[in-house]
């Protein structure tokens, strides 16, 4: 056995070998996987196999695409089968809100390329006559949806890497990993000691094992799942003798999926009583073991499944299928490089295997070999997930997320498990306000404030919902008086030393202020894509406050310190520092009342250290509303005492309370971008508008520099743009196509109803030639041509006059 390698990977299921094969593919063939039992022991051998491209996550989505092409390929290359049946697959809706849900999809697959469409029951009972329509409103039907012999899939992914110069060692079982103070590994087994650059982890059910050898928690937890196998159904045999194949149908309201398997049928169940598997830990022991049979868990399953394909009560069970895989607390793969750690790497959570193990494989090996993804990542990438994460919280959501594997996913909608869990010291003040509850990366966000009959719960909806009230009444407070709202959706971060000026020219983009002024500035990767959205402010020459995201900081600090240079100290302080933000024309009369400092001669733009009532606090005079604001910053424990004195100051002012769906109206009156929506690393600084912030003066060679300059000297093929839209009771949410003169030429990132204006506004891509004022598109909301014009004047404060002044 070799006993040194660059990268060593851990698993020999479908990830681990595709994960190899693709590092071989991109050049690295000086590669090994170590699996501890024969290929495919774990969830892969007992895999359904099959695939589809579907997706609420258009990256998601687009690599799923990716890995159903790649098995012809792979078939080429090594002349073995992958056991492909092409046979396509129709998703069922039975009521008007999966059938949104379907129709916003097929939209979403217009800008990608893929050919799906809509069809109605009597096209459905054509393409999968096993199924009864009665109640079936209508479907999606993809071409691309299959199966594939999963041992055969694998084996063809390790051959091809072998191909490709990589090292395969079975039936050799890690007992350690041990890290040398270089960064690389030693990766002890039963059979010796390898040393390795890069570590991946691919254990897929032993994942959390295998990451607590290098005191790593992988947050994704195993769950029992069963499929039936039947004996011989009359349809089906004559659907084969008459040279065709029956496609998938998946049944989301039978929370079924269903395919031919020989002459028969396979069926599986993401039932409701669910139940989790090895909740202490996986055996080292299990691997290509079943579990024993619990039809009771199913039996409401079948009873639907035997309405909705009555071939199936007819037909004998053949077998049964009943083992665990794994599930992130999303549903999504834990890919990347793992946060807080050198050259170790996560390939793990990945439970449709067979629909995202290219993908996922060709991310990471990218990501290894090259430094960073063509594509953006954030849906799969573990860092979506901090260091507060536990497996007291990833139980629960694992489970809802089981449950909810069928269900209708709604932009809008927040599931309740697990919740709540990390709250700031406002949370019961804003709780017995009529606060509604949202989550992100965690922790409690107010999403509005119910006053008096309105619901304390939203309505999830694809459509407007019943919040919609509460949010116009919370943007005429910011607009007409003044509105607070807390500072804990920002992530922050103390950059301190006497290094920190030029640290932070070198990895942000834009001008790093003078002390007392903020400067706002995007951070490319460097081939120049955005890896964030920051703001700076200079308190003094040494110290700097950074924010940006809430929700991107485990993915932000990964970033930083993978680029962190002698003599400078940064610390997170997303949850240590908090405060409010006061916003409207009233605000600058608030805050002169609770602080003794004169602010009348602070400028947009500036920054400050005050003291705020009795706490001491940073004061920055800028606003995500495009309103007259403040973003007022304290330590945790001085939180409640800051409310206390803002609050009583701003009763006589009319202040009111607002959470994010008032903010997420009020950025659009200014045309304000949102990161992972207008700002994501699928786009570029001058795609987005951004390039104005980037500092091409400046003496230094910032990451992304060249990359950035030969865009800027090229010009960008496409343009971010603002459209006002003529919808009715539906607005843009994001990746819905923009079509003219008869052609999808662009999508849109976001959107929503701008209540101070009172109409329904967009933003999206349209190429750049032309985007210009004016320009009429049609935009596709839930099936429905919204006729749409390009616009360019603020809906709001035109000048800037109000924001500056």
């Amino acid at each position: 056995m070799k006993t040194t390698t660059r990268v060593v990977v851990i698993g020999g299921g479908v990830v681990g070998c595709s994960v190899l094969y693709h590092l071989t593919k991109l050049g690295w063939s000086d590669v090994m996987l170590l699996e501890r039992s024969e290929l495919t022991s774990g969830s892969t051998w007992h895999a359904a196999g099959g695939f589809h491209t579907l997706n609420g996550d258009t990256n998601m989505a687009a690599l799923q695409g990716y890995t159903i092409k790649l098995y012809k390929e792979l078939e080429e290359i090594t002349g073995m089968s992958c056991g492909l049946h092409h046979v396509g697959g129709v998703t069922l809706a039975d009521n008007q809100e999966r059938f949104d849900m379907l129709v916003a999809e097929r939209a979403k697959h217009r800008f990608m390329g893929l050919d799906t469409e809509i069809v109605t029951p009597e096209e459905i009972k054509k393409i999968a006559p096993v199924t009864n329509t009665d109640g079936i409103i209508g479907g999606l039907y993809d071409p691309l949806d299959g199966h594939l012999d999963p041992s055969g899939t694998t084996h063809a992914y390790a051959k091809a890497a072998r191909m490709g110069g990589a090292t395969i060692e079975t039936h050799c079982m890690v007992k350690e990993t041990n890290q040398r103070p270089d960064g690389t590994w030693d990766v002890v087994t039963d059979k010796g000691t390898i040393h390795a650059e890069h570590i991946v982890n691919a254990g897929g059910l032993w994942a959390r094992e295998v990451g607590a050898m290098a005191g790593v928690y992988m947050p994704l937890h195993p769950m029992e799942h069963i499929y039936l196998v039947t004996d011989e159904v009359p349809m089906i045999a004559e659907i084969i003798d008459g040279g065709g194949e029956h496609p998938h149908v998946m049944d989301p309201a039978g929370e079924s999926y269903l395919r031919q398997e020989g002459r028969g049928l396979c069926i599986g169940f993401y039932e409701q009583p669910c139940k989790p598997w090895a909740v202490e830990g996986t055996s080292w022991d299990f691997g290509h073991e079943l579990l024993p049979d619990n039809f009771d868990k199913i039996e409401d399953s079948i009873d639907f499944a035997y309405k909705r394909f009555p071939a199936l009560e007819a037909a004998g069970i053949k077998s049964s299928i009943h083992g665990p895989f794994t599930f992130a607390p999303d549903g999504n793969p834990l890919v990347g490089p793992v946060p807080g750690m050198r050259n170790y790497w996560s390939a793990c959570g990945v439970m449709a295997g067979f629909s995202q193990g290219g993908g996922v494989g060709l991310m990471l090996a990218q990501w290894m070999v090259e430094g960073e993804c063509e594509r953006d990542t954030m849906a799969m990438d573990i860092a979506r997930f901090g260091d507060w994460i536990t497996p007291g919280y990833t139980l629960p959501k694992v489970i809802e997320n089981y449950q909810k594997r069928f269900s209708v996913s709604y932009p809008n909608e927040e599931l309740p498990a697990a919740r709540p869990f990390r709250t700031t010291p406002m949370y019961d003040i804003f709780d017995n306000m009529g606060a509604v509850w949202g989550a992100q990366y965690g922790l409690e966000v107010a999403n509005y404030f119910a006053e008096g009959d309105e619901p304390r719960f939203e309505t999830p909806s694809f459509r407007r919902s019943n919040a919609f009230e509460a949010t116009a009444r919370e943007v005429k407070a910011v607009r007409e008086a003044v509105g607070i709202n807390e500072t804990h959706n920002f992530g922050k971060y103390l950059v301190s030393g006497a290094g920190a000026r030029a640290w932070l020219d070198r990895i942000m983009a834009g001008r790093v202020p003078k002390p007392g002024r903020l400067s706002l500035t995007p951070m490319l990767s460097p081939k120049g894509r955005l890896i964030g959205d920051f703001t700076i402010s200079c308190l003094s020459e040494t110290e700097f406050q950074l924010t940006a995201s809430y929700g991107s900081q485990s993915y932000h600090m990964r970033w930083f310190q993978q680029n962190l240079d002698d003599g400078v100290a940064l610390q997170n302080i997303s949850d240590t520092r908090n405060g409010f933000q006061i916003a409207g024309p009233m605000a600058r009369d608030v805050l002169q009342a609770c602080t003794r400092q004169d602010i009348s001669d602070m400028k947009f733009m500036d920054v400050r250290r005050m003291t705020v009532g009795m706490a001491d606090c940073i004061v920055q005079r800028v606003s995500y509303t495009g309103d007259l604001g403040y973003e007022i910053y304290c330590d945790l424990p001085s939180q409640r005492a800051l409310w206390d004195v803002l609050w009583t100051a701003g009763q006589p002012h009319g202040m009111k309370p607002f959470g994010m769906r008032a903010m997420m109206s009020l950025r659009l009156d200014k045309f304000f971008g949102s990161w992972l929506s207008e700002f994501s690393p699928d786009y570029t600084a001058a795609e987005t508008g951004l390039d104005r912030f980037i500092s091409f003066k400046k003496n230094t060679s910032f990451i992304g520099r060249a990359a950035a300059e030969a865009e800027r000297d090229a010009g960008a093929t496409r343009k971010l743009c603002a459209f006002e839209v003529d919808a009715v009771d539906a607005d843009v949410n994001a990746y819905e196509p923009i079509w003219l003169d008869g052609a999808v030429v662009g999508f849109c990132t976001s959107g929503g109803y701008s209540h101070h204006a009172q109409k329904s506004i967009a933003q999206g891509f349209v190429p750049t030639d032309r985007a210009v004022e004016g320009l009429e598109v049609e935009i596709e909301i839930l099936g429905s041509m919204c006729k749409a014009r390009l616009i360019t004047t603020p809906l709001f404060d035109e000048d800037g006059s109000r924001m500056r002044g």
